[in-house]
């Protein structure tokens, strides 16, 4: 049985393709009223109202359920990931993080969280170019999957894979997270451009910086290049910056455009700005765009006096 914590609607997308194949699959709503709507439904209409569940997708808010998992998928936004480890009780078992960010307290990623709290635990994470829409009516998707572990990735790699599924393997972790969770920043700084109305020419160019920073901050932490130019880099970064689907980039259109945007929606991308500015500030590491985008957030400076400061940067080689 393969356990899935969070039914959001990554968490739930996950579920059905998995369970799609027949693999007995338990999805752990937080909220039992949710969990006892999805079953009777057989669908998550507050989050995937299109996608009705395979007969071997078992609902329930019982955690313990996940006790004897195979593997345990936390699709758990990455500053709540945390408090919910201290919910798991089988360290045991693989624990793969299903969220993409940095955590504002630690600056750590989400292997790293769950290292702290199992420290002997297998720890992975699966991360990359996807909607959860997508996913959910089987769409072609490709994935990477992250762990330490060689062997155990490999395992998990044969066991998470699906006819619609496709999961790339590495064990480059610092990597795969620093592409998921940065993207995210860039996307709000694409948005922002888009909402502006900068046009197209500015957002392939602040993508296209935007993927250079990544770079430089994976070159600081060990993250190995391929990696950051692979699925869960350069291709997540991609089609969050491109589509109006990406709640990051939707943040950043609000910005763009001087509008409200409803903060109840989840965008990991603004605490991970903040994360990672810290960060560099402390490691001198160079950073215009994540400033910038974190400035924005904050109300201190405009579009305007964004562009006006990246734009007079000193010239140099690209």
């Amino acid at each position: 049985m393969i356990g899935v914590m969070g039914a959001g609607a990554f968490g739930t997308a996950l579920a059905i393709a998995l369970s799609r194949t027949g693999t007995p699959v338990t999805l752990c709503a937080r909220s039992p009223d949710h969990a006892a709507e999805m079953a009777k439904l057989r669908l998550n209409r507050a989050y995937l109202p299109n996608a009705p569940f395979p007969d071997a997708l078992h609902i329930t808010s019982d955690q313990a359920a996940l006790d004897h998992a195979d593997a345990l998928l936390l699709a758990i936004p990455l500053q709540h990931l945390r408090a919910a480890l201290k919910h798991v009780e089988t360290p045991d078992t693989p624990l793969v993080a299903c969220c993409k960010g940095i955590e504002l307290r630690t600056g750590f990623g989400p292997t790293g969280v769950i290292r702290e709290r199992f420290p002997d635990a297998t720890a992975a994470i699966l991360t990359g170019p996807s909607f959860a829409a997508d996913i959910a009516i089987g769409r072609p998707t490709a994935l990477t999957l992250a762990c330490a572990d060689d062997a155990a990735g490999k395992a998990l790699q044969a066991r998470l894979t699906t006819p619609t599924l496709r999961l790339y393997r590495t064990t480059d972790t610092i990597g795969a997270e620093l592409g998921g969770a940065l993207k995210n920043v860039m996307a709000i700084a694409c948005g922002a451009v888009i909402g502006a109305g900068l046009g197209d020419s500015a957002r392939a160019a602040t993508l296209t910086r935007g993927f250079a920073e990544i770079q430089r901050i994976g070159a600081h932490f060990g993250a190995q290049p391929d990696t950051l130019s692979g699925l869960s880099g350069l291709g997540d970064l991609a089609l969050t910056c491109t589509s109006d689907l990406s709640r990051n980039y939707q943040l950043g259109l609000c910005l763009g455009r001087n509008d409200p945007f409803d903060p109840a929606i989840t965008v990991e991308g603004a605490a991970t700005a903040r994360a990672m500015l810290e960060i560099a500030q402390r490691k001198t590491i160079d950073v215009p765009i994540t400033k910038a985008v974190t400035e924005l957030l904050d109300g201190t400076i405009t579009i305007a006096d964004a562009i006006t400061d990246l734009m007079t940067r000193p010239l140099k080689e690209e």
